[in-house]
C-alpha cells in the first residue's frame, strides 16, 4: 500500500530527513531526545531496539515539524520556508474541501492491518512501547499521533479527531477530550441512551490521517480530505468489535467502548502551551476489547512542548493558519496575504498579514479571526501587519508592532471570549472557560499611507541578481 507509515518513512528518508536511534528507553528518553531534536530543527526520529520490546518494535516523533516533510506528508512539492508552504496550502485547502465527496474511504477485506489480531485474555496494550514523554507527565500517553474513530449513534457520519490517549493497565486507556470535540458528543449522545460507545484508535498510520484528524474540516469528513490530499481513497477495514471503519494499512488499532459513567485519573500531560496541561482529574475510559497490529508495529508519536520547541505544533500551525487564511476570504475580508499562527506561541499569538483597502480593514480583520474558533481557543493576541511585513517570521511582525502601532490607538481588549480547560490562566478553574483577547493594529494607520516613511526593503529583481552572481558563495 503506497498511502501507508512505511511508504511515507521511505519517502522522508529519500530527502535526507530520517535518523534511526537504539535502544532509547520508552520513559523518558524517547521524550528528551524528541526535544533535544526537536531544539536544532532536526529530522524525523525512528526509534527501535527499545528495551524491553521486540528489537523491530518503533516509535515515531519529529515527523512534521518542518516544511520540507509536511510537504511530503501532503504530497505537494518540497518547500523551502513557511511562507512558501503557506501561499500554496490555502488554495489546496479548498481543492481538496471541494473533492472530499469524490474520496470517500473504501472498504477492503484485508490489509497489513490485520497480521495479527489479539483478544480475551490475549489483550496487552503495554505490548507496545508507549512513551512517556516529560518528566511530569501522569503516565505513559499511547495516543498523542492518533486518530479517535467515532459515529454518531443517530446519523452514523464517522468523525476522525485526535485527543490525548492514557494507558491504565492492559486493557484500558484514559481518554481526554475538550468540551467541544465532535468525539466527545458521539460518545455523549450513547451515554445518554445508556448504552457504552464504540470508540476506535488509530496510533500508527500515515501521518496525513493524524494531521487531518487534529483539524477543522468538514464533520464526517476527514477520510475524504485525507484521500483528496493523497490523490486516492483512504482503504479502511471493518474493526469486527465495533463497525467502525479503521486504516486498513494502520500499524496499530485499539478498538472497545468507553461506557457511560466510568472514569479514572487522567494526567497531567506536557500540552501544546509549554504547560502540564489541566492537571490530574477524572476522564472517559476506554475498555479494550480489540488489538490490531501489524508485524514490526511502529507507534506515531507528536509529543507537544513548549510551541517554540515543539515539533508537534509545525504542522497543526500551517494548517490551522491556511484554514484562517480561507475563512477570512470565504467571510468577505478582502486583500488577505496570508495567517500564520506564532511559532513563539502558538495561538495564542496569530498574525494576520492583509493589503489595506480602505479605513478600519485591518480592524476587521483582527475582530473575524478573534471569533474564529479555527485553531483560535486560548488565543490571546492578534496582531494584524501590512503586506511587507513577512507575517511568518514572528521578528519581523515585533518590528512591525514596534514601529507602526501607537498604544494609545493600536490595541483592543476583547472581554469573555470563550477559552479551553487547557487555558495556562484558568487552570482548575473549568467551570468557567472565558478569557480575553488583545488586537494589535500593526499597521501603517490608512490615513498616513502616502506619508509613512518608507521601509528599507530588498527589491526581488536584485536578490535574484545577487543570488545568481554569488552563487554557492553565501
Amino acid at each position: 500500500m503506497d498511502n501507508d507509515l512505511r511508504t511515507w518513512l521511505k519517502q522522508v528518508e529519500g530527502i535526507g530527513r530520517l535518523k534511526r536511534i537504539k535502544g532509547a528507553d520508552w520513559n523518558l528518553e524517547i521524550g528528551c531526545l524528541t526535544s533535544l531534536n526537536v531544539m536544532k530543527k532536526g529530522p524525523v526520529l525512528l526509534f527501535d531496539g527499545i528495551p524491553g520490546y521486540p528489537p523491530d518494535y518503533g516509535v515515531i516523533t519529529c515527523s512534521n515539524m518542518e516544511a520540507g516533510t509536511l510537504a511530503v506528508t501532503m504530497g505537494m512539492p518540497p518547500a523551502n520556508s513557511d511562507r512558501d508552504l503557506l501561499a500554496v496550502l490555502g488554495a489546496k485547502f479548498a481543492e481538496w474541501e471541494k473533492k472530499i465527496d469524490s474520496f470517500p474511504p473504501q472498504t477492503v477485506r484485508e490489509g497489513p492491518l490485520l497480521e495479527n489480531v489479539h483478544s480475551g485474555a490475549d489483550l496487552d496494550v503495554l505490548a507496545f512501547p508507549a512513551p512517556k514523554y516529560h518528566e511530569e507527565d501522569g503516565g505513559r500517553y499511547i495516543g498523542t499521533g492518533c486518530a479517535i474513530i467515532t459515529a454518531d449513534p443517530d446519523t452514523g457520519e464517522v468523525n476522525l479527531g485526535t485527543y490525548r490517549i492514557m494507558v491504565h493497565d492492559s486493557k484500558t486507556v484514559a481518554i481526554y477530550m475538550e468540551p467541544d470535540r465532535h468525539a466527545r458528543s458521539h460518545i455523549g449522545k450513547y451515554h445518554r441512551k445508556g448504552k457504552p460507545a464504540p470508540v476506535a484508535i488509530s496510533v500508527g498510520q500515515h501521518p496525513a490521517i493524524f494531521r487531518v484528524a487534529g483539524i477543522a474540516v468538514r464533520s464526517g469528513g476527514e477520510y475524504g480530505f485525507c484521500g483528496a490530499m493523497l490523490g486516492k481513497p483512504v482503504e479502511v477495514v471493518t474493526e469486527e468489535i465495533t463497525g467502525l471503519p479503521v486504516p486498513a494499512a494502520g500499524e496499530i488499532v485499539l478498538a472497545g467502548w468507553c461506557p457511560p459513567s466510568v472514569t479514572r485519573p487522567e494526567g497531567p500531560f506536557g500540552e501544546w502551551t509549554g504547560y502540564y496541561g489541566s492537571s490530574v482529574r477524572p476522564a472517559p475510559v476506554i475498555e479494550v476489547a480489540r488489538i490490531y497490529h501489524r508485524n514490526s508495529p511502529i507507534l506515531l508519536g507528536s509529543p507537544p512542548d513548549r510551541p517554540a520547541r515543539s515539533q508537534g505544533n509545525y504542522a497543526s500551525r500551517m494548517f490551522n493558519s491556511a484554514l484562517l487564511h480561507k475563512y477570512l476570504s470565504g467571510i468577505g475580508i478582502p486583500g488577505v496575504v496570508g495567517v500564520c499562527l506564532s511559532d513563539a506561541a502558538h495561538r495564542q499569538i496569530i498574525a494576520v498579514c492583509i493589503k489595506q483597502q480602505y479605513y478600519g480593514h485591518s480592524k476587521q480583520a483582527a475582530l473575524a479571526v478573534t471569533q474564529s474558533r479555527i485553531g483560535t481557543n486560548v488565543g490571546r493576541y492578534v496582531i494584524v501587519v501590512d503586506e511587507d511585513v513577512d507575517f511568518t517570521d514572528i521578528n519581523d511582525v515585533l518590528w512591525a508592532v514596534g514601529t507602526r502601532a501607537d498604544p494609545e490607538k493600536a490595541i483592543d481588549i476583547i472581554r469573555r471570549a470563550p477559552s479551553s480547560p487547557l487555558d495556562p490562566l484558568i487552570g482548575t478553574r473549568t467551570e468557567v472557560l472565558l478569557n480575553s483577547r488583545a488586537i494589535i493594529d500593526a499597521c501603517i494607520p490608512y490615513e498616513w499611507r502616502d506619508k509613512f516613511p518608507k521601509a528599507i526593503q530588498l527589491s526581488d529583481e536584485l536578490v535574484a541578481r545577487v543570488k545568481d552572481k554569488f552563487k554557492g558563495q553565501l
